[in-house]
């Protein structure tokens, strides 16, 4: 089996502490390389123990032995990079929510049908096998007809310099 080469355009925590040491517990993929718009992405490499460190996003882009990109970039910057991505015939994970509205996401979705790469937001549960016992468990009668179901994504942020709160970046409640 072909392990997928991952490049991750960003040293934001969630990559670090969650989606790159996931990739490198995989049977199917490798982080190959890491990238930031200056140096910290050298000392994340280190501590992760990442092949390359990039000092530009657009060099990771050019590394021929990537194959996919996780982008946890702030949410204002996701179209530009996904769209630079698939020019460069990258796969792309792009951190949730893909887009700030519906035109944005449709140019990106375009970009990535015209490079004829994959485009997936990353969107944890989406997989997760309590959704096949749900559906068990409809299906089964055991809980009636269901007629309303409500479900709802959410986390406490209470730190007012969180990135995630610029609204310049895309950031804020919705």
């Amino acid at each position: 089996m072909k392990r997928l080469k991952w490049g991750i355009l960003s040293t934001a925590n969630i990559g670090q502490e969650q989606v790159i040491p996931a990739i490198m517990r995989s049977e199917n993929g490798t982080v190959e390389a890491i990238a930031s718009r200056g140096k910290k992405a050298i000392s994340v490499a280190e501590r992760l123990e990442i092949p390359k460190a990039y000092t530009s996003y657009e060099e990771l882009l050019k590394d021929p032995n990537i194959d996919a990109v996780y982008i946890p970039l702030p949410n204002g910057l996701h179209k530009q990079w996904v769209i630079e991505a698939a020019k460069h015939g990258k796969h792309v994970l792009c951190e949730k929510p893909a887009a700030l509205n519906y035109n944005e996401l449709k140019e990106m979705i375009d970009a990535c049908k015209e490079h004829s790469v994959r485009f997936m937001e990353a969107f944890m549960y989406q997989f997760h096998p309590q959704h096949e016992l749900v559906k068990e468990i409809i299906a089964s009668g055991r809980i009636g007809d269901v007629s309303f179901m409500r479900a709802s994504f959410s986390f406490v942020l209470d730190d007012d310099s969180n990135i995630r709160l610029d609204s310049d970046l895309g950031g804020g409640s919705l």
